[in-house]
């Protein structure tokens, strides 16, 4: 089955988006501090986004669910920031969702055809 546009745009936003923060966390990981706990927490974060958007489009059913718990992650630490954060998160967590489970996306990811 050939993979729908949705989830491979959206694979690919998760790609590029780790793979940027991974350029802006690890810059702040320094030699002199090695042991920054804020720097590696958001390494990893930028980690998880890359494997989320590859295992996408290797058509892995785990990873979106990743994915989802990823940007529900984001949407809890939002919460203690600004309001315009947690709202845009938000949205972008119901956008996710909505392409990520829709019938073509379940489809795709079971390896079947669309209902």
């Amino acid at each position: 089955m050939k993979r729908p546009w949705s989830v491979t745009i959206i694979g690919w936003v998760f790609v590029v988006t780790g793979v940027l923060g991974v350029g802006l966390h690890a810059n702040e990981i320094r030699t002199q501090h090695p042991f920054q706990y804020d720097a590696a927490w958001a390494l990893g974060v930028s980690v998880i986004a890359i494997v989320c958007g590859v295992y996408m489009l290797r058509r892995s059913d785990w990873a979106r669910w990743l994915a989802v718990a990823w940007l529900a992650f984001h949407v809890g630490v939002s919460a203690f920031h600004s309001r315009r954060e947690l709202t845009v998160h938000s949205v972008l967590l119901v956008v996710l969702a909505y392409f990520l489970f829709r019938p073509e996306a379940r489809a795709y990811f079971r390896g079947g055809t669309t209902e």
